[in-house]
């Protein structure tokens, strides 16, 4: 399914900048609300491991839910990434960063749009 792809593209994409971040890019104003203009201190990175550990887990319930990957998960799991991503999209329309608004505001709204069309397509 053409959602589900998508969805895993635009994952990969916020996957990489978390890397990056991890590894010391100076893209801090980017994330958190740009609470840490350059390079992130320890504690922001390890919230960049964390997020690449929710975002491929997220990804894989989108992929199963499309048949992409052969495993069988509650149906309800797609409503929880949904709900993820929508409050995602509260979080990037509120953040003091408009940087930050300005890059991940449509992305994860066009990845609510997708997990959407996922779940509603079975």
């Amino acid at each position: 399914m053409k959602a589900a792809w998508i969805y895993a593209a635009l994952t990969g994409v916020v996957c990489a900048f978390h890397l990056a971040l991890i590894l010391g890019a100076s893209l801090g104003h980017l994330t958190m609300g740009g609470r840490w203009p350059g390079v992130l201190p320890l504690e922001g990175r390890v919230t960049s491991a964390v997020s690449i550990v929710i975002l491929a887990g997220l990804a894989v319930v989108v992929l199963a839910r499309a048949g992409v990957l052969r495993l069988k998960l509650p149906t309800w799991a797609i409503w929880v990434v949904a709900g993820y991503l929508a409050l995602g999209v509260a979080l990037h329309v509120a953040t003091p960063s408009a940087a930050e608004r300005a890059l991940w505001l449509p992305q994860i709204l066009v990845m609510l749009v997708c997990a959407v069309h996922v779940a509603k397509s079975g």
